[in-house]
Formats: structure tokens, sequence, C-alpha cells
């Protein structure tokens, strides 16, 4: 398990207690070092871990899965092992082609945790819980005036004493009704309406029947708006820039949990760069009737304990198959495959089993499908 190179990273792929599950049946686990990682190093080693340095995985054995969450660095240029990780590089985003590429000269492989899931296409772990409940927090205490800035890593108990602070008293500045979440039932959506509730907001929740046939007008008349929605294909968007400048638009705070900016799949093309812990609101429209966004690609890391626990439980069960004939891990192997060989770089890693080949089946637009990161997960 690497080092994260993102210094706001704080989560952990695997927690001490799951590792030490692994570790019991066989699997032999390295640890790097991590100056913010949550978890701390000797945890790891006494659940039966190895420790190393960190950024010393580009010299692991031929045979080593590299395990992480979010990007690579930008060394070594040719990728050897097998990497488990988001790595956003499926759907044309920004730097996806150079991604790729590395992979297949080093003849490596990407096993993107977002393309790990069973025969129906359902993520076997996922953060999209806790992408949509921190993303809806956020947009709620900026809408309040009460968002801390510069963010900073908290535990739920700390932030949902901040989302009960103005709720109820007339002074939160939301009232009942005017979030819009869309992609309710999913599992960010879900997340999602519970800060809103914990923060004394009921919320609209639409689903895919009512993105079949978007009522933009609603839309634009919820004070705040958190998409959680992933698509996996191009769908007409839900809002449009010339949106923003409608005369009877009320929508004054999106909050994109899914952040899926650059790709030819983002649903909220209003925007062209994601935001950050230092700055996390952007300024969309200004004047009398701004329009802010919270576009945060790794959310989950605001509540990295919670988030990290959860994750690990329906990931280590998986990671005990690494090697095996488990499905899972062909079709995740062969998305790696396919997408490589769309990139236009041709993959020296071509061994795939025929499960490996089969093509994911996705609801059409807005279904909320259970496959949501952070919103990358993202």
């Amino acid at each position: 398990m690497r080092c994260e190179s993102r210094a706001t990273e704080r989560r952990a792929p695997l927690v001490p207690e799951d590792a030490a599950r692994l570790v019991d049946r066989g699997v032999r686990i390295t640890v790097e070092e991590s100056p913010q990682r949550v978890f701390p190093l000797a945890d790891y080693a006494d659940a039966g871990c190895d420790t190393a340095p960190a950024g010393g995985w580009p010299t692991a054995p031929d045979g080593t899965y590299i395990l992480g969450l979010k990007e690579l660095p930008g060394e070594p240029a040719e990728l050897r092992h097998r990497h488990i990780y988001f790595g956003h590089a499926y759907k044309g985003q920004s730097g996806a082609r150079e991604l790729l590429a590395r992979f297949t000269a080093g003849g490596g492989a990407l096993l993107d945790l977002e393309y790990l899931t069973d025969g129906g296409g359902r993520r076997l772990a996922a953060f999209g819980y806790w992408a949509g409940y921190v993303g809806a927090a956020l947009a709620v205490l900026h809408r309040r005036g009460t968002l801390e800035v510069p963010l900073r890593s908290l535990d739920r108990e700390e932030l949902d004493a901040r989302l009960r602070a103005g709720a109820g008293d007339g002074t939160g500045g939301v009232a009942d009704g005017d979030a819009l979440v869309i992609g309710a039932l999913g599992r960010s959506g879900r997340g999602a309406c519970d800060a809103l509730e914990t923060a004394g907001v009921s919320p609209l929740r639409w689903d895919l029947a009512e993105t079949r046939d978007l009522d933009r007008d609603a839309l634009l008349d919820a004070d705040i708006l958190v998409n959680t929605v992933l698509t996996t294909h191009p769908v007409p968007p839900f809002l449009r820039p010339a949106d923003l400048d409608a005369p009877g638009r009320r929508l004054s705070v999106i909050a994109d949990v899914t952040c899926d900016v650059g790709s030819e799949c983002n649903v909220l093309p209003v925007y062209d760069a994601v935001t950050d812990w230092e700055h996390p609101v952007r300024r969309l429209r200004d004047g009398g009737r701004p329009v802010d966004l919270v576009a945060i690609d790794n959310l989950p890391s605001l509540l990295p304990v919670e988030a990290a626990r959860a994750f690990s439980a329906d990931l280590w069960p998986v990671l005990a198959s690494i090697g095996s004939d488990d499905p899972a891990w062909a079709r995740c192997l062969g998305e790696f495959v396919r997408a490589a060989a769309g990139s236009g770089t041709e993959s020296r890693n071509e061994s795939r089993s025929e499960s490996g080949s089969e093509s994911r089946t996705h609801t059409q637009a807005a279904s909320s499908a259970e496959s949501q990161e952070d919103a990358h997960v993202r």
C-alpha cells in the first residue's frame, strides 16, 4: 500500500484491522510510511504488515500489486506493476491518454477501483456515501456563511454539530425543499440526503425517472443543487452555462460530488476545473444573483476515518481473492485492456479471461446505479 502523493489525502484503502485479516489468510502486505495518513504506520506493523519508506513502490518485485487511492506521481514514466486505485482514465479525462501510455509502455495494468464490480455492474467497494454526505454538508455550510476555509479533516460528530448549529432557527438560509439531490437513490445520493436532513433541510430527491424528462425550471428554483450522478456515456447535461443566466434562477450553490470535469460524460458542464481544500468554492456567476460551486474530487478525505473504515470493510474480502480466477478482477483487467486499446496505446498485457471481456451494462443517463465513488469517488 503506497503513500498517497496528494497532501490532503488522509484516507487509506485498507485499514489496519482489515490488513490483519488478510495477513491471517497468508497475504503479505507492505505499507509505506505516510506523513498524512490518518492511521499510524505502527498500527499496520502491529497487524503483521511489513513497512517501507514512502515512495519506494517502483522498486517492488514484478509480481507486486500496488494499492492506493488517488493519482500516481509523474514518475516513473513506465509502469510495470498492476496498480489498484481510482485512475479516472477511461472516459477521456485530462491526462488519461498519458497515464494509459505509461502502463502499456511498462507492461503494467490499471485495476481501477471504479470498475471493480459484480456481474451486474455494481461497485464492490465505494466511498460514495461519504462523498455525498460531505459534498452536501459543504454546500449547506457555504450557503449559511459558516464554512471554515481552508478545509481540514474532521470526524462525523464535529461535522454534524456544525450542520445542526443553523438548523431550524430561521438563520440557516436554506428552507425545506430548497435543496435538490440528483441521483438520490444511490450511495452518494443517500449520503447527501442524510447530511441535508441533519442540517434540517428536507431535499427534493430526483433519480432516473425525474431526469428522463428533466424539469429545468424546478432545478433552477432550488437554492442548493447536489449532483451525485455518474454516467459512463454522454447524455444531455442537467445544467448548461446559459441556465446560470436564466432570469428566474434561484440556484446559488452547486455541489458536484461526481466531479467529472473534462469528460464528455460530464452532466454539469458549467465549469472547467475542480476546487480544492484551500479554495473549496469557486464563483461561476457574480453580481446580484451569484452562483458558487463546490467540486472537490476527494470529498471523503474530509471524514477520513469513517470513509476509510467503510471502504476497507468492502474491499478487503475482494483483495483476498486477487490473483485467483475471481471474475471481478478479470472484468477489471478487461476494462483496462479495452481502455488502453481505445486510447490508441497497444497494451502488452493482453491476457484476460472470457468474463473479463464482457461489457458492463449501464442504465440511461441519471441512474444513481450504486456506481458512484467519491464521486471520483471519483
